[in-house]
Order: C-alpha cells, then sequence, then structure tokens
C-alpha cells in the first residue's frame, strides 16, 4: 500500500503567493466585502491548502443540500459537513452573481477573494436535525448556527493569500502536500492519523501505539482550531504532546502536526470528516475511539464507527481503525480494552473527564494507570493558573 489518493482524486490548491497581496489590494479596493468569523477563517485555510479536497471554495446551494441530506457532493462523493460562507441579508440582497469579493477578517486585513457562483438561503433548522441530530441549544453546533443570525449563504471559488502557517504553532503547520512529501522522505508507505481536541491521556497512548503496530508511521494531529469554552486550550494539549513525546514514543515513526480546523461536535459525520481529511494529507489509516467527536450524550459512544461501516474502502480511501474503551486493569497490569480483558469493573482504573478535571483543579495528579505525571505535571499548571485568574468578587459593593 502506498499513500492515500487525495479525496476526489487530486488535492486542490486555492492559495495564491503572498507577494500577491499589493497586487490583489489594488485590483479588488473598491469591490464589496465580506467579514469572516474565526470559525469561517478556519474554513476558509483548510479550502486554501486542499484539506477539504475536493471543495475550491465554499459551497453552493445544490452541494450543500446535497451534503446535509445525504452526506455526498451532488456528483456523489462522500462528503459529511457542509462548509458554507454565511452573510448578512443586506449582502444577499446587493451581491450578483459573477461578481468577486474580498474575504476579510475582523480587523479588515485581506484574507482572498471569492467569485460569487449562488446566493441562497439555508434551512438552518432541517441542518442542525441532520447533521447534528438534534436542535436542543445544548448542543455547541446547534447553538453556533444559533448564533449565525442570518440563514443566507454565498457559494464560490476561492483565491486565498498564502500565510496559513503564521501565528500560533506555525511550527508544527503542515499542509497536505507538505504532509505527504515528508511521509515519503521517511519512506512511510503507511501512516495512521490520530486527532483529539482533548490533552492525551494513557488510552490515546494506547490505541496509538497498537495502530502503529501495523502501520509505518503515526500522524498526530491534534486539532487547533475554534472549540468550546471549556476545551482546555490548544497551547496546553500541544505541550502535554511535546512531554510525552520526549519520553514515550519513537522519534523516528511519529509526527506531530497540528490540524487549523474548528470543531463542530457533529458526532458520527464529523468522525466521517476526520477521516476524509487526513486521506488529503496522506494517511491510509485512521484512528476512530469511543464518541469521536461527540459531546455531552448527543451521540451514542460508538455510533461513529456505525456510520464509517456503511462505506466500503472504494469509497473511503482510506481505513479506519475502530477501538473500543481503553482502562488499566490492575489485574492484567497493563491497558486493555473490553476486546482484551474479561476482568470486572473492581480491577478497571477508569476515572470520567469531569473527575479527572477536578483533581487537577484541586492540584493532585490523576493516577498514573490514567495519566502520565509529566503530562499531569503541565495539566496542574494549567488549572492552576486559570484558577489564579479567576476575579475575586465581593458582596460588599
Amino acid at each position: 500500500m502506498f499513500l492515500s489518493v487525495p479525496h476526489g482524486g487530486r488535492l486542490v490548491s486555492a492559495t495564491i503567493s503572498k507577494n500577491a497581496r499589493p497586487e490583489m489590494q489594488r485590483a479588488y479596493a473598491n469591490h464589496p466585502e465580506i467579514r469572516l468569523s474565526a470559525r469561517e477563517i478556519s474554513d476558509l485555510g483548510l479550502i486554501a491548502v486542499g484539506a477539504v479536497s475536493p471543495l475550491d471554495g465554499f459551497m453552493d446551494e445544490q452541494s450543500y443540500r446535497s451534503v446535509v441530506q445525504r452526506m455526498r457532493l451532488p456528483d456523489g462523493l462522500v462528503f459529511p459537513l457542509p462548509i458554507v460562507l454565511p452573510i448578512l441579508e443586506k449582502e444577499f440582497r446587493s451581491l450578483r452573481i459573477g461578481e468577486v469579493v474580498r474575504l476579510v477578517d475582523q480587523s479588515d486585513k485581506l484574507l482572498g477573494i471569492l467569485t460569487v457562483s449562488d446566493l441562497f438561503k439555508r434551512d438552518l433548522v432541517w441542518e442542525a436535525k441532520e447533521v447534528y441530530k438534534t436542535n436542543d441549544p445544548a448542543h455547541p453546533g446547534v447553538a453556533a448556527l444559533e448564533r449565525l443570525g442570518t440563514p443566507y449563504a454565498a457559494g464560490g471559488k476561492v483565491s486565498v493569500i498564502e500565510d496559513w502557517s503564521d501565528g500560533p504553532f506555525s511550527e508544527f503547520h503542515l499542509t497536505p502536500t507538505a504532509s505527504r512529501s515528508l511521509f515519503e522522505q521517511l519512506g512511510w508507505q503507511t501512516v495512521v492519523g490520530f486527532q483529539t481536541r482533548n490533552p492525551i491521556h494513557r488510552a490515546h497512548e494506547y490505541i496509538q501505539k497498537c495502530s502503529l503496530e501495523v502501520v509505518d508511521g503515526l500522524f498526530l494531529h491534534p486539532l487547533v482550531g475554534e472549540t468550546k469554552e471549556d476545551d482546555v486550550p490548544a497551547r496546553v494539549r500541544m505541550d502535554c504532546y511535546q512531554v510525552l513525546l520526549e519520553r514515550y514514543y519513537p522519534k523516528t515513526r511519529v509526527i506531530l502536526g497540528v490540524f487549523p480546523g474548528s470543531m463542530r461536535y457533529a458526532g458520527p459525520r464529523e468522525a466521517l470528516f476526520h477521516a476524509l481529511v487526513r486521506k488529503n494529507y496522506g494517511c491510509t489509516h485512521f484512528i476512530i475511539g469511543r464518541d469521536h467527536a461527540g459531546v455531552g450524550s448527543f451521540y451514542g459512544p460508538f455510533e461513529a464507527h456505525a456510520l464509517l461501516r456503511q462505506f466500503s474502502f472504494d469509497e473511503l480511501g482510506i481505513i479506519p481503525i475502530f477501538f473500543d474503551t481503553a482502562y488499566y486493569c490492575r489485574t492484567c497490569e497493563g491497558m486493555v480494552s473490553h476486546k482484551t480483558c474479561g476482568h470486572d469493573e473492581n480491577s478497571h482504573v477508569l476515572l470520567s473527564g469531569t473527575k479527572v478535571r477536578q483533581m487537577l483543579r484541586d492540584g493532585l495528579p490523576p493516577p498514573p494507570e490514567m495519566t502520565r505525571p509529566e503530562v499531569a505535571a503541565v495539566l496542574i499548571g494549567h488549572y492552576r493558573t486559570k484558577e489564579e485568574q479567576v476575579p475575586v468578587t465581593s458582596d460588599s459593593a
């Protein structure tokens, strides 16, 4: 087996050189502009480098409706999440098909241009129910749709200024082209990808190393885009990875990169999306664990497994590796899962995320069977700093 073929057959690049920025500024100085949020900037960056190939821009209405309804682009290619550009009603009324608009951030910095191919109205209630399987505003994905305040969208091809490696984690930014080149330089023909928005712990380490037994290399690719407010910040999670890799992983068989996408918390659909994206980065395999991309109790623990099993390898082009819940067994004296251990729960060390967070806030390290001491130290430092930054309030006003 060799590195995966990009989704749709080829990597799509929508970037232009940063040197072209002055000319683009002059050429489109008087054109209308659309101001992008952090999530939309993240999506634009993914389009720019080919991470969401075969997309070369934001979806038009036909693609949007096809993806939401049947998890496929109009040509039948599997694609589970809509990548759309919200616009205000006044923009919907004033823009015209074929018009070129400036895409800017909140400080009016030019990011690229969009050639408008479609203007349409989204059905946000239907979209939430199909994509997130709920209309409950307690779901962060549903809440994000409600915060939009507009159902209108613009579709079209983009040209993006190439500066996505600037800023945080610049040393870990690998485009799909760069990651593929690096894998080939290392002589890797099979690569397993792993992603999480959570700090790494022993269960993650266990399933990563199990997977590494059957492939040439491991691509650790944590998500560093927008997440829920109560998720551990990306900087802290990256520090956890680095201290762990320093002592516990083979240095020649692991690459640490960052995935600049935003979390949508779409559970099974997002697990499928994450697999297809890593296919574009060159991975031949992708780890799907318990409740991948889930949140709260909105999805069953293995719904993502069930969804990906509905597609053939010819449709996916990447091999999902499914893992059960992993934990430490005192009787086995090692990391196991229900597939490999028959002992009862009294032998298991398995703490809830809530319990672990409370221990960290109290300055107590989780048991070493669950979290490496080096990782626990990073997390305790984060929670201690976070507690110190909470302003002290007074009842006397």
